[in-house]
């Protein structure tokens, strides 16, 4: 059984998450309070509209989605936790702890069901929706509010091209750990906080993907480099400097 974990929040804190990957890493998700449904055929609409798909890739649902629910036990008058990921996506797990303010929480894998998530079958929507199997460095999240994501833009231009005003950023790391956690926590809620554009925050892991570190000159871990707008910059080592973060950013001058 699915391990439900007893937090002592307040009420204001219920709410339902769902993310939606795309086989080639992209992410958009939502976070609603007021726990309305539909929200799988958003996602897939939003993400349309971002990658100039033909259609909504709803053949993604539910194979490439993870979901989160805070809800209150009538019996206990405690919020509990519900977290769980299909297996396609379960190696995403730092980032969905860290747009969810999740903590130490482990996913649990949503059990194989024969049929529902075939890879074959999905592998023929490659030849035509090429794009959900390419990496955008894309992170966006999706507000009830609104009928597009936050990128004000009609189509998808390459990392460090974006349409408009918006920030393109890599966090190089080395390995998963506690502190690479940290550092994904700590680095959203600096960004959602500061940042009065849009952006992409984009994982990697130095371990499994050395040559995206050749082509960055990154030599050290963790490492944070802004991509877009330029000039590029970068920041090594400590990250829990704010002020040389948001100077990096260039935050306070926009």
């Amino acid at each position: 059984m699915t391990k439900l974990i007893t937090e002592k929040l307040s009420q204001s804190q219920l709410f339902k998450g769902i993310a939606l990957f795309t086989p080639g890493g992209d992410l958009i998700y939502c976070i609603d309070p007021s726990k309305q449904g539909r929200w799988h055929l958003h996602l897939c609409a939003a993400l349309q509209e971002i990658l100039d798909l033909p259609e909504p890739p709803h053949f993604l649902v539910p194979s490439y989605t993870a979901t989160i629910d805070h809800w209150l036990n009538p019996r206990t008058q405690q919020i509990q936790t519900f977290a769980e990921a299909y297996p396609a996506v379960m190696r995403h797990q730092s980032v969905l702890k860290a747009i969810f303010g999740t903590g130490d929480l482990v996913w649990q894998t949503v059990p194989w069901q024969e049929g529902l998530c075939d890879r074959m079958v999905l592998a023929t929507y490659r030849s035509s929706f090429p794009q959900l199997w390419e990496d955008h460095d894309l992170i966006v999240r999706l507000d009830r509010a609104e009928i597009a994501p936050r990128y004000q833009q009609n189509h998808l231009h390459p990392p460090g091209k974006l349409h408009g005003q918006g920030y393109v950023l890599r966090l190089f790391v080395a390995g998963h750990s506690i502190n690479t956690e940290r550092i994904l926590e700590h680095l959203h809620e600096l960004l959602e906080r500061s940042l009065g554009y849009p952006y992409t925050l984009k994982v990697i892991d130095v371990l499994t993907h050395p040559e995206q570190a050749e082509i960055d000159q990154v030599s050290a871990t963790p490492t944070l480099v802004k991509v877009w707008p330029h000039p590029i910059r970068r920041i090594v080592g400590n990250l829990d400097n704010v002020e040389k973060l948001l100077q990096m950013l260039g935050a306070k001058e926009m």
